[in-house]
């Protein structure tokens, strides 16, 4: 649904407009239920705002006069949690929908233009009566649609001050839907920023990921550089900030990175591998015959990647995932590689991953600005890199034809190093030439092997 939006006035929407929003049955039967107790209830934030802007919405949150014990002994049947103060959420078909009571002053109960007026943002501070079909807007959340721009729900550092997180929000708000952050709400950040120290990680790190999803990350973190955001909890992406590369590259280290996330598909993984890529580059960097060169940056980035991860509370998984990616996005790939020189970089990399490092590494060189045989380079290996996974590739030594009881039995040792090794030793003859991995080669390979022990035992004999 999209609606004209000219004034900061409620709206009243007709009866076919409200039946468009298709507001869930479960919210509907919520709001009923609410009402039918007693209660005020509205539907609420940031739900509001996206359908006046024709977007997709996910949450359907819902304020209420009533108390959060008056909530769950309201919905006793229905399956529910407590997790933020003064919040129930209610669980329907594995989906999450959040009952807040309004906020007032000093945790009293309160109007409903007391819990609107303590929201983050205008464009959030909205609510509608799905009884009388009216958009309730007491604080010029429609116009600030109108005239694209985020702006704080009366005085701006109140509202950061209630919730520092917010300082966070409103850059990543700008960054999805485009609009500007109103002036005075983006001169009181700076003052603030400080108070990001006191917010979980995990909050942060949503966010986060939230930002680098937009269309253009690159604007949202250039407001969180200005404003001393960045510096407050990913302080070491500055340290790039105006250094200097070299003849590779047409940017700057913190420009290169920018303009990487940019480019990158806007999936969480890979936009944070483009985000940390290149983290380290400032504490490898040197000069050498007046050229800067940084050498080893990339398991140099890939280990602050993980300590950066940590610290933000990202799951070992994607700790795991990105900074594999960082260690190896630096393909150094030469047209004359053997075919088992290709199988090792699938085998290092992981045959799971290896067309994502590519994909990244396309981008990675694109974002140099200068663009020389690298790219000719990267072609060729990628379409070498399609051939060779097209046929079967031993991977691991679970794939190979034969397994380490066959070669205990055959070389005559017991279980230990010895088995390790030869395997390894199968694992790269296969590497080379992958028509060697029947149980019958394999076979032949390990009696070579045994009778050159052979010979080597009596040689240290005599």
């Amino acid at each position: 649904m999209s609606l004209t939006i000219l004034t900061s006035e409620n709206i009243k929407l007709l009866p076919e407009q409200l039946a468009r929003i298709n507001i869930p049955k479960f919210v509907r039967s919520t709001l009923r239920c609410l009402n039918d107790s007693g209660f005020q209830a509205y539907i609420v934030g940031g739900v509001i705002r996206d359908i006046c802007l024709d977007r997709p919405v996910t949450d359907w949150d819902i304020t209420t006069s009533a108390s959060n014990d008056e909530i769950r002994s309201t919905f006793r049947s229905i399956k529910n949690f407590t997790l933020k103060h003064d919040t129930v959420t209610l669980v329907n078909n594995g989906v999450h929908y959040e009952i807040t009571s309004f906020r007032g002053r000093d945790n009293q109960v309160a109007t409903l233009k007391e819990d609107l007026g303590h929201r983050d943002f205008t464009l959030n501070a909205m609510a509608l009566d799905i009884n009388t079909g009216e958009i309730l807007d007491l604080f010029g959340g429609l116009s600030d649609i109108s005239k694209k721009v985020v702006r704080c729900v009366g005085n701006p550092k109140d509202r950061f001050r209630e919730d520092p997180l917010r300082l966070l929000r409103g850059v990543r708000i700008s960054g999805e839907l485009g609009f500007r952050i109103g002036e005075k709400t983006l001169k009181a950040i700076p003052s603030l920023a400080e108070l990001l120290s006191s917010v979980a990680e995990e909050r942060i790190r949503d966010e986060l990921i939230s930002i680098l999803m937009t269309d253009r990350p690159s604007k949202s973190f250039s407001i969180l550089r200005r404003t001393g955001l960045l510096g407050q909890f990913l302080g070491e992406l500055l340290e790039g900030y105006l250094m200097r590369q070299n003849a590779f590259h047409g940017y700057t280290v913190y420009r290169h990175i920018m303009e990487t996330v940019d480019r990158t598909n806007p999936d969480p993984i890979l936009r944070l591998t483009a985000l940390l890529h290149d983290i380290a580059k400032p504490r490898v960097r040197k000069k050498e015959n007046g050229v800067f060169k940084f050498l080893g940056h990339e398991e140099a980035s890939a280990v602050l990647t993980k300590e950066i991860m940590k610290r933000l509370r990202f799951s070992k998984e994607m700790i795991e995932e990105v900074s594999e990616l960082i260690a190896h996005h630096m393909i150094k790939y030469e047209p004359n590689w053997s075919d088992g020189a290709v199988r090792r970089l699938i085998r290092r990399v992981g045959p799971e991953k290896i067309n994502r490092m590519l994909s990244f590494r396309k981008v990675d060189l694109l974002a140099h600005e200068i663009i020389d045989h690298k790219m000719d380079y990267l072609e060729d290996l990628k379409k070498r890199v399609a051939i060779l996974q097209d046929r079967p590739l031993p991977n691991t030594r679970n794939d190979l034809a034969v397994d380490g009881d066959m070669v205990m039995d055959i070389l005559g040792v017991g279980p230990g190093k010895d088995v390790g090794k030869a395997l390894s030793v199968l694992m790269e003859q296969v590497t080379d030439n992958p028509e060697l991995n029947t149980e019958k080669k394999l076979i032949s390979l390990l009696k070579q092997m045994r009778k050159k022990r052979e010979v080597f035992g009596r040689i240290k004999q005599s």
